[in-house]
């Protein structure tokens, strides 16, 4: 049996761009896909709202709201409320990003680490800005020098370390998820023939065409791998984009 493992495809190459090739990927694609349906999920939930005699809709659109309050509330405290819709959007496009890969064919462009990058160079750019705010500019730098001179290499690894450390661990699992999962199915396939074919005259037939391994042993591997990592991974990330962040605030 085959196993085919791969990265994301390209589709086509946009040549003589004014910033050179640009690559269109199976990433670029289903993260616009994923963007897309995430918005008008949004726009569903968030027409026609109302005060009094809400629908189930609306009903399920301020639950999550709350939800998205109380964690972002529970981690930054009441004055980083403004971060609220951002630590939403990105909390959102992880998990749709993540659980996309469900549907068969489809590609998680979080099993692409340029996705993950992107994401932990935004979150780079808010800590700094808020150590920046906090210390002013000639603090920020003097920061890299404490406790003394010679930890200023070090002190730099630390700072850049962190959104690095963040991306890689959501890539690695979501990635190792996938390759997990891909050789499961593919190591029951192979053991559901070598089973099958110790049955005479009709073994042959019955392992190619019913690999009963493959039925449902799978779909429990998949609820750890897929579901659970892919909604735990989440909410890892943005907890620590919100500690992060209010640290550096401090």
């Amino acid at each position: 049996m085959d196993i085919d493992l791969h990265g994301a495809r390209i589709y086509t190459i946009v040549e003589n761009s004014p910033i050179g090739e640009i690559h269109i990927t199976q990433t670029m694609i289903m993260g616009w896909i994923v963007l897309i349906v995430l918005s008008f999920i949004c726009w569903i939930l968030g027409r026609n709202l109302k005060v009094t005699g809400i629908s189930k809709r609306q009903a399920i659109a301020e639950w999550i709201v709350e939800l998205l309050n109380n964690f972002v509330r529970g981690n930054m405290g009441d004055k980083f409320d403004y971060y609220i819709p951002f630590i939403g959007a990105l909390f959102g496009t992880a998990i749709f990003s993540n659980m996309i890969s469900l549907v068969g064919g489809c590609w998680s462009p979080t099993a692409d680490l340029a996705t993950e990058a992107g994401w932990a160079i935004i979150v780079l750019i808010l800590i700094t800005k808020h150590k920046i705010k906090a210390n002013g500019f000639g603090g920020y730098l003097k920061g890299y020098l404490d406790p003394m001179p010679v930890m200023l290499p070090m002190n730099i690894i630390s700072e850049f370390s962190t959104p690095i450390s963040m991306a890689c661990r959501h890539f690695g699992n979501i990635l190792s998820g996938m390759v997990i999962g891909t050789l499961i199915y593919s190591a029951l396939g192979l053991a559901s023939a070598a089973l099958l074919g110790l049955i005479p005259v009709v073994g042959g037939w019955l392992a190619a065409n019913i690999p009963i391994l493959e039925i449902g042993l799978p779909a429990v591997t998949s609820l750890y791998f897929d579901w659970f990592s892919g909604l735990i991974q989440p909410f890892i990330f943005c907890t620590l984009t919100c500690i992060f962040i209010k640290q550096a605030s401090e």
